[in-house]
């Protein structure tokens, strides 16, 4: 059975005479029990990281073989996988030369001898990491997923340098991207997992990390539509102002776009599995007009690799001098752009702390509280409250930590895109 998916739009679509700015919430759901991607059709590229700082403390590189080798043990017979090691250099592990090999018995455990004479050594390139698993999947047009796992800051290549990779390899695979212990950079990890589509996490104890690649392994092999496109028309004269997810995690995805028809622009959403749903934040900016005209003020289609259309939806305006109407906020609008709003006042609180700002970080870190407590985010709130003491949740009055453990608050920050689903309607 083949996936069927839906595009449900959610707006206020009313708007007073002269306004241009339309927004709306686009949801986008794949139901059915489709088998997934074909053996064949898969492949999986799991990058470890072999820097001279895994040596300490011991148990992380051997946690980190651990891990790959669960992850190793969790590919279905024929998937195509490849085993990379990353310093300030990046090579092949399994197989050998540079391509991919289908998982077998025999091959899983060359993979796994392969995996215990790693030895940590170098720096850290991730750039250089990335290059090479977009060589080894080239050629291979179906599902292309990585594993990238680091424990340190990528210090052996400049900012600039990262950026030209992952001009190179955005939108050719997806990468999962874990930090282990609490020496790694959040922002770093969170680029290059935002650029190729994939999710950022910290596993502060090594012993976590087996659990953790072997649950990002099983979600990818579960993947049944590989390279899906929101496809977004507008009328003449309407530009489309920005177009982010927002649930389950939050990803701007407006310099993503590739020009694909007359006024029609397409932004990759990657791979999907039955029973799987996210939203996606549009606006539109349209040519104003006068009260009582309507118009489609952009329609959005889900499209398969193969140009296939397979879901649709609406984004209406209608002008009107009905204030009870134009005044109403749509829920679901307003529901993420208080997410948003969450995610970048944690960001920007801890950035003020990190800097000795105790004013701002104050500040910003108790809106962060307010807005938590507003929402019913209480998985950000508990994370808030090891970095903060929380006096008053409801007016975001907040004293902050003179002590907070290095793991609390990379976590915080780390999970601070990740959003809570509104109810719909």
């Amino acid at each position: 059975m083949a996936l069927d998916f839906a595009v449900e739009v959610f707006q206020n679509e009313y708007l007073p005479e002269g306004a241009a700015e339309v927004n709306a919430i686009l949801t986008v759901s794949a139901t059915g029990t489709a088998a997934p991607v074909a053996v064949g059709d898969a492949a999986e590229v799991l990058i470890v990281d072999t820097s001279g700082s895994m040596r300490y403390p011991p148990t992380k590189l051997a946690a980190a073989k651990q891990a790959t080798e669960v992850a190793i043990d969790t590919l279905r017979d024929g998937v195509l996988f490849a085993v990379l090691r990353g310093t300030d250099e990046a090579e092949v592990v399994y197989p050998p030369g540079a391509g991919l090999v289908a998982a077998s018995p025999q091959t899983r455990k060359a993979a796994r001898q392969a995996v215990q004479r790693l030895r940590a050594d170098g720096g850290t390139a991730m750039g250089r990491w990335l290059l090479l698993a977009d060589r080894v999947l080239a050629g291979h047009a179906g599902l292309r997923h990585a594993i990238l796992l680091t424990d340190g800051q990528n210090q052996h290549e400049t900012p600039e340098r990262l950026t030209r990779a992952l001009d190179r390899v955005a939108g050719r695979f997806t990468v999962d991207c874990r930090g282990v212990g609490t020496d790694w950079e959040v922002a770093e990890l969170r680029r290059i997992s935002e650029a190729m589509l994939g999710t950022v996490d910290i596993v502060a104890d090594p012993a976590g990390l087996a659990e953790d690649f072997r649950a990002m392994t099983a979600a990818a092999m579960g993947k049944a539509v590989a390279d899906v496109s929101l496809r977004l028309w507008t009328p003449e004269g309407a530009e489309v102002v920005f177009l982010k997810q927002a649930a389950p995690g939050l990803r701007d995805l407006t310099g993503r776009r590739a020009e694909s028809g007359v006024r029609t622009g397409d932004y990759p959403t990657g791979a999907w599995a039955g029973g799987e749903s996210r939203d996606y934040h549009l606006c539109v900016r349209v040519r104003p007009a006068k009260v009582g005209d309507r118009m489609l003020a952009a329609r959005a289609s889900l499209v398969s690799a193969d140009g296939d259309v397979l879901g649709q939806g609406r984004v209406l305006a209608v002008w009107t001098d009905d204030t009870a109407l134009s005044t109403r906020i749509s829920a679901e609008v307003a529901h993420y752009t208080g997410q948003a709003e969450l995610a970048s006042a944690i960001r920007e609180g801890l950035e003020a702390r990190k800097a000795g700002d105790a004013d701002t970080a104050t500040a910003r870190l108790g809106r962060a509280v307010k807005l938590a407590h507003e929402s019913g985010s209480t998985d950000t709130a508990k994370l808030l409250a090891k970095v903060v003491d929380v006096q008053d949740p409801a007016t975001g009055t907040v004293r902050l930590r003179s002590r907070v453990a290095d793991a609390d608050e990379m976590t915080l920050d780390t999970r601070s895109t990740v959003t809570r689903r509104v109810g719909k309607g």
